[in-house]
């Protein structure tokens, strides 16, 4: 099969969360099963900055031009081949992709979204729709990923039955995270060129405006989760953000697959981020790394003392209010927390405040550095992941394989990927609550070092998380075969 994905961001050339690893590996790990698999981006700055680290260079195949509103505007089409296989398209425009960030401009310490987005990612859903269509290689399926293609169904369906694309490739459209809709004003459906038939409540409007996810989910052939759980909970009013009434009526083509880990990137043996190697049958490593990283964040250098980690995104969703409430009590504990993020400038002030108040064992690191990351999980003894929504998260499944033992909210991909004792207690792998309360994320923190207290069960629960299979090949067929019935 011929699969294109079309995504606003793919690692390691642009990166904001969980959707850049996602598409990466998915292309990857589906050209390693025989098809092939490629990808359409923005060519950002950040993208030629990485693309020159490489040392590899791009080679241009192509212009588009295309009506745009009232007038026409075009975009260069640049190619390169990726050492694992995967063919990546690049959409150069400079006005709309030249800026140091993806998605908005840093405003008084936190990221302000850019008022021409709609604008931006409706012309590049256009080019990749321009690129599927009248391209060199015609692609089976057009795998559009989040509300930042969310115009790509739309445009497919239009050009298949009102201009007679009769080999138009079907679509999949996949949710990465219901919470971003890519909303905006009416106005922004002019920049889609398209009639206005379309902009009805059972097509792209939504309480008046255009909403450019619901515009995916309302025209796409199939849709998609980003793991099992997940789509369940979005057809409910409580996780839905007012499009749970569309999702229930297309549940029939609705599926819910778990994301993968990259083992290739993401291992505890021959990682260059890290101070030492270590396994599940050798976990002497993991204290020399734990080790290493109270010295490199200024820690008292304690083997004794259990060390909690967050790797995060700093956001409501991902509790991190929760957070501030249950460490302000559980500080007061022979415990050390490190947290590494960026994101909300009001939770960011409560956890530096935090951080500040609690010297001699916390740290709040506002910065996101991916070695960093690598580090952070291999010292770890347990990790930190409240959310309060998690269409699947990914460090959860870090954290298993590098032997830190996770501690999460039980909801969507959470809930999919970490097993409590209270569930089975012999493949138990983590901590969970359901409770939304710092009070709940306490008591959880308060069994982990009851935990710390007995090695040999917190040895049976890292034996249970670093053997616990996550690797994409598990994944992969799911989406073959769904990719294969959407083929008829």
């Amino acid at each position: 099969m011929k699969i294109l994905h079309a995504a606003s961001e793919l690692v390691p050339y642009s990166k904001t969360g969980g959707l850049a690893d996602m598409v990466g590996a998915l292309a990857k790990y589906t050209v390693k099963a025989g098809h092939d698999a490629r990808v359409v981006t923005p060519l950002y700055p950040c993208v030629r900055d990485q693309l020159a680290r490489e040392k590899r260079t791009l080679r241009k195949i192509g212009g588009i031009f295309l009506p745009h509103r009232e007038q026409q505007a075009g975009a260069a089409v640049y190619t390169t081949r990726l050492d694992d296989g995967v063919t990546v398209y690049f959409i150069e425009h400079e006005v709309y992709f030249g800026r140091p960030f993806l998605y908005g401009a840093k405003q008084g310490g936190e990221t302000v979204d850019y008022p021409d987005n709609a604008e931006r990612f409706i012309f590049f859903s256009k080019c990749v729709v321009d690129l599927a269509r009248r391209g060199r290689w015609r692609p089976d399926i057009l795998h559009a990923h989040d509300w930042q293609t969310g115009m790509v169904p739309l445009l497919v369906h239009h050009q298949q039955w009102s201009e007679g694309w009769t080999d138009a490739p079907k679509t999949l459209f996949t949710i990465h995270n219901l919470l971003y809709q890519g909303a905006g004003p009416a106005a922004n459906y002019q920049w889609a060129n398209l009639p206005w038939y379309y902009f009805n409540p059972d097509g792209a409007e939504f309480y008046g405006g255009l909403n450019l996810l619901k515009t995916g989910l309302a025209f796409a052939h199939r849709l998609s989760t980003v793991s099992p759980r997940y789509a369940e909970e979005i057809r409910t009013p409580e996780f839905g953000a007012g499009l749970h009434g569309l999702l229930e009526r297309r549940r029939e083509v609705l599926s819910g697959i778990l994301n993968g880990v990259d083992y290739e990137l993401w291992r505890t043996e021959g990682n260059p981020h890290l101070r030492a190697s270590y396994s599940a049958a050798d976990l002497s490593g993991k204290i020399v790394n734990k080790r290493a990283l109270q010295e490199e964040v200024g820690l008292p250098v304690r083997a004794d003392r259990p060390l909690f980690a967050t790797v995060s995104r700093i956001e409501t969703e991902k509790g991190f209010e929760l957070i501030v409430e249950a460490m302000e009590e559980m500080l007061a504990c022979d415990l050390q927390y490190v947290l590494l993020g960026t994101g909300r400038k009001e939770l960011v002030v409560a956890l530096t405040a935090l951080a500040a108040r609690h010297p001699e064992n916390c740290r709040v690191l506002i910065d996101f550095k991916g070695p960093l990351a690598h580090r952070i999980e291999a010292a770890a003894d347990f990790y930190v992941m409240p959310s309060l929504v998690e269409p699947c998260g990914l460090n959860q499944m870090y954290s298993l394989r590098y032997g830190a033992v996770p501690i999460v909210r039980d909801t969507g991909g959470l809930h999919d990927t970490v097993t409590d004792a209270r569930q089975d207690p012999a493949a138990a792998n983590g901590i969970k609550f359901s409770e939304k309360s710092g009070a709940a994320l306490a008591r959880a923190i308060r069994k982990a070092l009851d935990l710390y207290q007995d090695p040999a069960a917190l040895d049976h629960y890292r034996q249970n998380g670093m053997g616990a299979d996550f690797s994409w090949p598990r994944f992969v067929p799911q989406y073959e075969a769904l990719y294969a019935a959407m083929l008829g």
